[in-house]
């Protein structure tokens, strides 16, 4: 059995983990109060997901089959790696994709305490899109007619924002509230149509210990961040991460580093 991809839970289905064991998917649910007790592995490539039969194009929907590698690259190997071509795209292009054409959003958007960047989605996508990303405040600066645009745009702001930001540096944060000062300081050099603000359920005393490891009860979710609760230490682990490895189902009895609250 292999982990071959996540489920942030946005918009709906709930946070979960997606298993393949012998191409036949199922999904492992991470909402809070789970007791998660997967052992990790080897890891190696994820492989593939063939939608063809399937209803839907989300993770482990019925009809779908997993199509398995042995390459040693993980999480993914060179064949089994998408690229997406709007990665970089800064606004010089001719409109690739079909969805380049819809209307997209720019927004603002903050990650305790204060790191900022700057983004695009369609339109339709933005709390979707601020959801899977774990944003703790965002704001909606402008609707532009296509993707293009709102790359030209982002890339200016991008020169003294940013446009990126890594999970270790979400984790850092994960325990502590927003800088509001440090948001509304930001905010005041723009308008914005609109703004967000997210909570994701849980409350954490300290930083959790980062970490890769799928043993533990679950305290909830974040973006791809899945916070876990063992042995009196919290744990943050990106799920990323652990995209590749086989499993067993058992608890992980590794020993780990301990957080600050364990000890108190």
């Amino acid at each position: 059995m292999q982990i071959v991809g996540y489920d942030t839970g946005v918009p709906d289905g709930g946070p979960a983990l997606v298993l393949a064991s012998d191409g036949t998917l199922q999904r492992e649910p991470l909402t809070p109060g789970t007791d998660l007790a997967l052992t990790l592995g080897e890891r190696h490539c994820a492989g593939t997901i063939d939608y063809s039969g399937a209803s839907e194009r989300t993770a482990a929907p019925d009809g779908a089959r997993h199509l398995a590698c042995d390459r040693s690259t993980a999480p993914y190997c060179d064949q089994h790696t998408d690229r997406w071509p709007c990665a970089r795209c800064t606004g010089n292009c001719d409109l690739p994709l079909e969805s380049c054409r819809e209307d997209h959003a720019i927004y603002l958007a903050a990650f305790a305490p204060a790191t900022f960047k700057v983004g695009v989605t369609r339109s339709w996508r933005l709390d979707t899109r601020l959801r899977e990303q774990g944003a703790d405040r965002a704001a909606h600066l402008r609707t532009v007619a296509d993707g293009r645009v709102a790359r030209q745009i982002e890339a200016e702001i991008a020169t003294d924002i940013g446009d990126r930001v890594r999970v270790p540096t979400k984790i850092d944060g994960i325990h502590e509230p927003v800088d509001e000062s440090a948001w509304s300081d930001l905010l005041a050099d723009f308008d914005p149509i609109d703004t967000f603000e997210f909570e994701y359920g849980f409350d954490l005393a300290e930083r959790p210990v980062a970490e890769t490891l799928a043993t533990g009860s679950v305290r909830g979710t974040q973006g791809r961040v899945l916070v876990l609760e063992r042995n009196g230490s919290t744990y943050a682990v990106n799920m990323r991460d652990l995209v590749g490895y086989e499993v067993s189902r058992e608890a992980s009895s590794r020993q780990l580093q301990s957080s600050l609250g364990a000890f108190q």
